[in-house]
């Protein structure tokens, strides 16, 4: 392992994603290589080397149409990203396929050729290369194909790499797919929303909306909430959902792994709305005619003008849209740092906005502990 293969491992090791691969066919010394310089206990997760085709088909799940491809590629990358997921949850991920097809004991009739995919939130890559035939021994073919791995590995995170030694004639193909998973096509887009059923199908464009929503960041999902958007649905005698914001005024976005994580704690359970709208103002332009189910502490921020950073003539206009949109607060009782029961009732909410607030009882909704201290529970 020369020099610079050496630098662009170490380089590699000191970005933030992380990596599951699967290596077949050829290639396997990359391995080595990145566990062979300090710090891959940071970026790899796992390398699996599936070489039987028995072990590739058990590893993939079903049997590919063909073992040296770039669909097979792309398979098996599939299938490290989906491994990646599970290993790492809530951390960026990226799966790694390569598949080969080099020289052996026996003559070949078809090219001598690899494959190398990367798959990801951003979508996939697939570098192609076919070698002239009976040009290296199979040690250098074997070199070559790692080589190429490492070069689709630091392109995956915007880092440079040693160049790949093909001969005159031969050339590397490199094919680039957008992700169509709606969740990327979301997060790339400007507005709207996306949402996330029970059974894990995630849908955009126009869905009928519910009745109403609880909005929050559910780090993690608890108890109170679930018990608040139940009290919601039976108080509305409609559908409720739950909706969380990947932006947030004080905080960064959250990545799409932090989504992904967050978004599991309601499968087989409840919908989710996901939005791009940290405020309520914001959420009433998506959800028009919703009403919010809130806490008290929530309500009584709506109505402090601190909170909108620019006056009383900012909270004013916020409130008088979220009126237009036809959305509306239902307000639950929240227990305060003093121990008393918190409710609508005792909100000092200017007239004027009144008749956006309405109080959920307490027979329907009483939940004492707070999201801190269930979340250290």
């Amino acid at each position: 392992m020369d020099a610079a293969l050496t630098e662009c491992v170490a380089r590699f090791h000191a970005q933030p994603t992380r990596w599951a691969l699967a290596i077949t066919g050829g290639g396997v010394r990359l391995g080595g290589w990145l566990l062979g310089v300090p710090g891959g206990s940071r970026t790899i997760l796992e390398i699996q080397t599936p070489y039987d085709t028995p072990a590739t088909d058990a590893y993939l799940g079903r049997v590919p149409d063909s073992y040296c491809s770039p669909q097979a590629a792309i398979l098996l990358a599939e299938r490290a990203l989906q491994r990646a997921r599970w290993l790492a949850p809530r951390q960026p991920v990226v799966g790694f396929g390569c598949t080969a097809s080099l020289r052996s004991d026996k003559p070949k009739r078809g090219a001598h050729r690899a494959h190398v995919a990367t798959v990801g939130d951003v979508g996939t890559r697939v570098w192609s290369v076919v070698l002239e035939k009976d040009a290296r021994t199979r040690d250098e073919e074997d070199d070559l194909v790692a080589r190429l791995g490492l070069h689709a590995l630091a392109r995956g995170v915007g880092l440079a790499a040693p160049p790949v030694p093909i001969r005159p004639g031969e050339h590397i193909d490199v094919e680039e797919t957008p992700s169509a998973e709606p969740l990327a096509r979301f997060l790339a887009d400007e507005g709207g929303t996306l949402c996330w059923l029970p059974d894990g199908r995630q849908m955009l464009g126009d869905m009928p909306l519910p009745r109403a929503l609880v909005a929050g960041s559910f780090n993690p999902l608890h108890e109170a909430h679930v018990a608040l958007v139940r009290a919601a649905a039976q108080h509305t005698g409609g559908p409720a959902a739950f909706e969380l914001s990947v932006e947030n005024v004080e905080k960064p976005p959250l990545d799409p792994a932090e989504v992904r994580w967050r978004a599991g704690q309601f499968r087989y359970r409840h919908t989710l709305w996901v939005s791009k709208a940290p405020r309520f103002v914001e959420k009433a332009r998506l959800y028009q005619g919703v009403l919010f189910a809130v806490g008290a502490d929530t309500a009584e921020r709506l109505v402090q003008a601190r909170f909108y950073g620019e006056g009383p003539d900012r909270m004013e206009c916020a409130l008088g849209e979220i009126r237009e949109r036809g959305c509306r607060f239902l307000v639950a009782g929240r227990v305060d740092a003093t121990g008393a029961f918190q409710t609508l009732d005792r909100l000092p909410i200017p007239p004027a906005f009144r008749d956006l607030f309405e109080s959920l009882p307490e027979s329907a909704f009483r939940f004492d502990v707070s999201s801190t201290a269930l979340r250290a529970r």
